[in-house]
């Protein structure tokens, strides 16, 4: 087969790198690690004076990437959404401190932080000091609660 074979490795694999960074990174990286799995045994193979060793490690560690490799690279750049601050509050419960009734807002301790609280529905009964409440959204600084 001759040596263009590994050099057919090298440029494809180097072609690959550069369209993941042209795409940036829309392929999760994938384009450009087989890419370098392929210019990496192109070379091999250059080094060896052997094509098919150059073709046995650019799959094999093309092979290595997506076995191994892939799941923990792309569980290590997943970004995951954490509700923070004022939005990790909707949806938890919290005791009555100050007596919450329809126009009249109160005071709810949620967690160890005591926030001013209203009512969210007009048919709402007013909750007295101890009774439990659940937030349902947040306006501003003020709880809505139910």
């Amino acid at each position: 087969m001759g040596p263009w074979v590994n050099w057919f490795l090298v440029i494809v694999g180097i072609v690959c790198v550069i369209a993941e960074l042209a795409l940036g990174a829309m392929t999760g990286l994938d384009l450009a690690l087989i890419g370098g799995s392929m210019t990496i045994g192109g070379v091999i193979g250059l080094l060896t004076a052997s094509e098919k060793i150059g073709l046995l490690a650019a799959g094999g560690l093309a092979l290595v990437y997506l076995v191994v490799l892939r799941r923990w690279l792309k569980a290590t750049l997943t970004v995951k959404n954490h509700a923070s601050n004022v939005d990790a509050i909707v949806g938890k419960t919290g005791v009555v401190t100050k007596r919450i009734a329809q126009y009249e807002p109160g005071m709810v301790k949620i967690g160890s932080e005591i926030w001013r609280a209203e009512l969210v529905g007009a048919d709402d009964v007013s909750r007295d000091s101890g009774a439990t409440v659940t937030v349902e959204a947040i306006d501003g600084v003020t709880l809505k609660v139910r």
